[in-house]
């Protein structure tokens, strides 16, 4: 059964990380708070795990029909799966060619 989705703010540059296709980079610009107060815990989780400002993520797989969970990269070190819902709680920008090499 696939879950929707509440509508999503759109971030200066236009993304969420849900949004971000395979293998494509970005840089974290700003986490979303919640509309929902009980889910504010997923919002604290992610930054314990250091979903933060600055730090650079890249999709690396999406699972099932409804395309999670997400595997995502974090820093080039670490690698999470994380549900539609929690990804799209992190506001990204795409990272150019030029940025990535």
């Amino acid at each position: 059964m696939q879950t929707e989705l509440p509508a999503q703010p759109v971030t200066a540059a236009g993304l969420l990380l849900n949004q971000l296709p395979r293998q494509a980079r970005a840089v974290i610009e700003h986490l979303h708070m919640p509309a929902d107060v009980a889910d504010c815990g997923l919002l604290l989780r992610l930054i314990e795990l250091g979903f933060l400002p600055g730090e650079t993520v890249r999709i690396v797989a999406r699972a099932g029909l409804g395309g999670e969970p997400i595997a995502v990269r974090l820093g080039g070190q670490s690698t999470f799966a994380l549900r539609a819902r929690e990804a799209a709680l992190i506001g990204v920008r795409p990272l150019s060619g030029a940025e990535t090499a």
